[in-house]
Parts: C-alpha cells; structure tokens; sequence
C-alpha cells in the first residue's frame, strides 16, 4: 500500500523527535541559613543549568557575609545539624564534598579532586550574590540530584593545606537540591 508524502514525513518527523537527546530541565535551590537547630532564614536561590562549557550556578543570593566563599556540591540532600562531641554542627548532615570518583582530593573546580568542588562564590558588600559560576567538570546536571549545595563561612584556595577542604570553615548556608 501507497501512503501519501504528509503521512510519511509525519512519521519521519516522530521519529526524529523520539531520537532527539532530551536537555534536564534547570534546578532551582532555595538556600537558608545553616543554623543549629536546622535551617533559618531564606537568603535566595541558585539556579542549576546544563551548558556547553559545563553546569552553570546562577545566583540570586541576599543576606550573606561580604567577600569570598567555599562553595561545594555536598554528598546528601540534608540540610540538618548533625553533633560532633556533643555540640550542633549547622548543615553537618550534608556530609562531604560531593567525591564520586573517592579522589579524597580538593583540587577546585578544574581540578581532579572532588566533582563537588564549584569556583570561589562573592558576596558584594551589601551582601548580595548575583554573579553566574560555572563549574566545568559536571556535564548532567542530573548528576547533583540528591545532593545539596553549602556556602562555607571563609574562603577556599582549593587545597587541603594549610586548611583541610580549602580553609572555608563551617557552613552558613544549605540547599537540597531536587
């Protein structure tokens, strides 16, 4: 039997959008404040998306310290407090960097440590966060799913020396990322 052109391209253009790879739709984080008890204050959202050069972390932050942070995907999608010698650490049961390849190294975002190492994250003056980061190594942003992401007190310099994890400290603030 004879089909006619508009039923075959019909079917030539279902085929071709069946075959199409299919882009992870952009994750949004509400992040707050790391506190003991759990979670505070809401200080704004990072916007998780797929680029040709890697992830991309756009950020809509407020209410943060002036100047540099530790930045890092972190191993559980858990913003709680977890106790070390009997005191609160805030956003503790995030657990580690996020480390799936077990490198046990903190070599930054280009390195070849830990895939949860994101660049340095500024906070201006006014303790705002606009900026857009890009983290190189994380191609699927389906990756980070179940995870959360931690913005450290300090700054990082992407060593474990003279600081373990880069010097950035406790961590101010958490989201889970869904």
């Amino acid at each position: 039997m004879k089909h006619p052109i508009g039923y075959t391209l019909c079917l030539a253009l279902m085929a071709s959008a069946i075959a199409l790879p299919t882009m992870a739709a952009d994750l949004t984080v509400k992040m707050q404040k790391a506190i003991q008890d759990g979670t505070g204050e809401d200080l704004g959202t990072i916007t998780i998306a797929n680029s040709s050069g890697g992830a991309t972390f756009k950020l809509d932050l407020h209410g943060l310290p002036p100047g540099p942070h530790g930045f890092h995907v972190h191993e559980n999608a858990n913003c709680g407090p977890t106790l070390l010698n009997g005191v609160r650490i805030p956003a503790g049961a995030a657990g580690s960097h996020f480390d799936p390849e077990h490198t046990g190294k903190h070599e930054g975002p280009t390195g070849e440590g830990h895939l949860g190492d994101l660049p340095v994250l500024d906070v201006a003056a006014n303790g705002t966060a606009s900026q857009t980061l890009t983290a190189p190594r994380i191609k699927d942003i389906d990756t980070l799913k179940g995870h959360s992401l931690i913005i450290h007190i300090g700054g990082d310099n992407y060593s474990d020396t003279p600081s373990v994890l880069g010097g950035g400290g406790g961590r101010f603030a958490c989201g889970v990322i869904e």
